[in-house]
């Protein structure tokens, strides 16, 4: 995924993102790098220069937390950033252990998402991937070639862009919420794969990753389109799963008696249509081609 470790990549990349102009300091013509200066950030924080370049280049990953929080500060990093930079300069040792391949979901979750006729619902797990869904979920992105990874859906599949109107927030949204995941366990096989080859697939991916971006799910609004039931705009939340906290349950909702509510309706009747009855209205249909020849 990188060269250098996940702690310089991080730093490197917000201090490159920020303008001597964002930190109050004053520019003086060209500049040679983008970005702020390592002796920038070191002054703004309060440390050594020497000591900002040994945790940038990796040959300091134990800071204290009044370092952290002062490069925190000098960085201009939000409270979401600020909880990854802790995660990532905990040692080995302090890490949980690593989630590994999260692919089971309980019974009664599953059971859960099943009574919920009215509402779509997925389980994701740490590297984006659709761990269960129930039928309306898959009735709703049933345009996409395969619902099995958000993040391959919204960069590599050709329906994500039609899907996602508003492409590029789903596009930062996702890989951060990814990004998030990777703060959280840095050793994951599953993450580091799905990085790897999103990353030759898409340059824009690639991109996107790079910025470091951070944010978990949380409740927002969403406009999506459906190729048969037309747009939608949704609210969706995402819970912690007890038991799995390497799980998200996402649940998709509409406003009541609104064309997004009635669009869930026509797909859960398309969801739940008998296939031998969807395949008797295709047999007359081909008989009659056939008498027209």
């Amino acid at each position: 995924m990188s060269n250098g470790t996940p702690l310089g990549d991080f730093l490197r990349a917000r201090r490159e993102a920020l303008k001597p102009h964002d930190v109050g300091l004053p520019e003086h013509g060209r500049r040679r790098v983008r970005g702020l200066r390592r002796e920038e950030v070191a002054l703004l924080a309060g440390v050594s220069s020497d000591y900002y370049i040994r945790l940038e280049q990796g040959r300091e990953c134990s800071p204290s937390p009044q370092v952290v929080e002062a490069v925190a500060h000098a960085l201009k990093l939000n409270e979401e950033a600020t909880d990854h930079l802790n995660r990532l300069c905990l040692a080995a040792s302090q890490r949980p252990r690593s989630w590994g391949v999260q692919g089971e979901v309980s019974k009664q979750l599953l059971e859960l998402m099943d009574g919920w006729e009215h509402t779509p619902a997925f389980v994701l797990g740490p590297a984006m991937d659709v761990l269960a869904g129930n039928s309306l979920a898959t009735a709703l992105h049933d345009g996409f070639g395969e619902f099995d990874n958000l993040a391959y859906m919204v960069f590599v599949d050709p329906a994500g862009r039609e899907f996602y109107q508003e492409w590029e927030r789903a596009a930062h949204s996702c890989v951060a919420e990814l990004r998030a995941a990777y703060g959280y366990d840095p050793g994951s096989e599953r993450i580091a794969e799905v990085v790897k080859e999103l990353s030759v697939l898409s340059e824009e991916f690639a991109d996107i990753w790079g910025m470091h971006e951070v944010k978990s799910k949380s409740q927002e609004g969403k406009h999506l389109k459906h190729p048969q039931v037309g747009d939608l705009h949704i609210k969706f939340a995402a819970f912690t799963v007890n038991g799995a906290p390497h799980q998200q349950l996402v649940v998709y909702q509409a406003e009541p008696a609104s064309q997004t509510a009635a669009a869930f309706e026509a797909l859960r009747a398309m969801a739940t249509a008998p296939k031998q009855a969807q395949a008797a209205e295709v047999i007359p249909d081909l008989a009659v081609n056939e008498l027209k020849s």
